[in-house]
């Protein structure tokens, strides 16, 4: 078999790493794949853009490729799965109708409303004099405090950074009126979602789905924030491991029955039947009960590196049962270890940040350990900077605390200027271990 990835970031990577494991598959290729795909076994780097739907399905009917798999949520929101399904091409991702779950926040604030979905309490603006009516006067608790801290989102993709979290209301005005303005984030600002508040250990929850079936992976929990602490500006994830504790089997339960199932039902009842990965970022509380915080129509980045680390069940499989709608046929095997992933950014992200700085040190080998490329170019046989998030470090271990370890000294070995990452990521698991 032959399989087509498409994207070039993390998590492409480690896709077509973990698909190129497959005795079932020859060749993968990736579109347009990074150096780091480029150097793996069976796989090949194609010169065809992720949006080029046409150029795409060509290659596919002309290199008899059996499988595509996409990874990043662009081209699922502009409708690749449908323009390869009218060419009877298999191609692994929800419809560009199923896909707004990530698309648009208000759609999905609206379908959890229809479908009793726990979420946050939120409300939607086009208007910028309106939203800040609403975040000065819509919501003052108790005693006349504010309802303070609160959260203002972009409706639309922003790679992950379009959400602020306001510490006061003039923050929360302010990153409204840049949103509106389509200063920030051009047309996906143009409707945003302000949410309530909430306080609890965020997780990620991820299934394989056939539209009716849903098949979950492991638990894992991503560090969005920059800095140590959960301290700083919101980025696309500076790290994640797997398992995550706080998802006991109870927690587990309550997320399949009260957010995956009710999910594809409501899809498949609105005629956008929900194939691919979904994912679903929670909030879970203090007394055990969650609420969704966003919902992804692919695999999380950075939650896919340690998670397909841990995977050892065929993926390529995994993802034709998903299209063949027998998934409840199917069950994961997963490494019992734990595996962690720390993003190496460029100085300055998730703002202004140099590239094309030399990155020495990617050849080192350490047993139990990873490297993933995510932002990376080649100019003059040496491997450079190009993107914020450019490496993702990734160890496993017994436990998240060795995990953490081999992953650091992996990341330790790896050198390019104004390189930069957390010192923490795992904290949350390695602190419950410890109490």
């Amino acid at each position: 078999m032959k399989v087509l990835v498409i994207g070039s970031g993390g998590r492409e990577h480690a896709l077509a790493w973990k698909v190129a494991e497959s005795r079932a598959v020859e060749a993968v290729f990736v579109a347009p794949g990074n150096p780091g795909t480029a150097r793996e076994q069976k796989v090949k780097n194609l010169t065809i853009a992720e949006d080029d739907f046409e150029s795409l399905a060509a290659f596919v009917e002309r290199e008899g490729v059996e499988l595509t798999i996409v990874g990043p949520e662009a081209p699922l929101v502009a409708g690749i799965r449908d323009f390869f399904d009218a060419r009877n091409l298999k191609c692994f991702g929800p419809s560009k109708a199923a896909a707004q779950l990530e698309g648009s926040k208000a759609f999905t604030k609206a379908f959890m409303k229809r479908h009793d979905i726990p979420t946050a309490g939120w409300a939607e603006f086009t208007d910028a004099d309106q939203a800040e009516e609403h975040i000065l006067s819509g919501a003052a608790r108790q005693h006349n405090e504010p309802a303070v801290p609160i959260v203002v989102k972009a409706d639309g993709l922003a790679a992950g950074k379009g959400v602020v979290l306001a510490e006061d209301a003039d923050t929360a005005v302010a990153a409204a009126r840049d949103m509106l303005s389509g200063t920030s984030f051009g047309d996906a600002g143009r409707r945003i979602v302000v949410e309530e508040f909430l306080r609890g250990e965020e997780a990620s929850f991820i299934c394989l789905c056939d539209g009716k079936t849903a098949l979950p992976l492991a638990s894992s929990q991503d560090h969005k924030a920059r800095d140590d602490g959960d301290r700083g500006p919101n980025t696309g994830g500076m790290g994640a491991y797997s398992p995550a504790p706080v998802i006991t089997d109870a927690v587990h339960d309550r997320i399949m029955a009260e957010v995956i199932r009710p999910t594809l039902a409501g899809m498949a009842a609105e005629g956008a039947p929900y194939q691919g990965f979904l994912y679903a970022g929670l909030m879970v509380l203090p007394d055990g009960s969650i609420r969704v915080v966003e919902f992804n129509c692919r695999m999380g980045d950075p939650e896919a590196e340690p998670l397909l680390m841990r995977l050892r069940s065929d993926l390529p499989e995994l993802c034709l049962r998903a299209l063949d709608g027998t998934l409840h046929e199917a069950s994961v095997e997963w490494d019992p270890r734990a595996a962690l992933c720390v993003a190496l950014v460029a100085g300055g992200y998730p703002l202004a940040y140099d590239r094309g700085d030399p990155i020495s040190g990617l050849d080192k080998e350490l047993a139990d350990t990873r490297i993933f490329h995510a932002g990376t170019a080649e100019a003059d046989g040496q491997i450079v900077t190009a993107g914020g998030r450019v490496l993702y470090a990734v160890g496993v271990g017994d436990d998240v605390r060795e995990a953490q370890r081999r992953a650091y000294e992996r990341a330790a070995t790896v050198r390019f200027r104004a390189m930069a990452y957390r010192k923490d990521i795992g904290f949350r698991a390695i602190d419950r271990a410890n109490a």
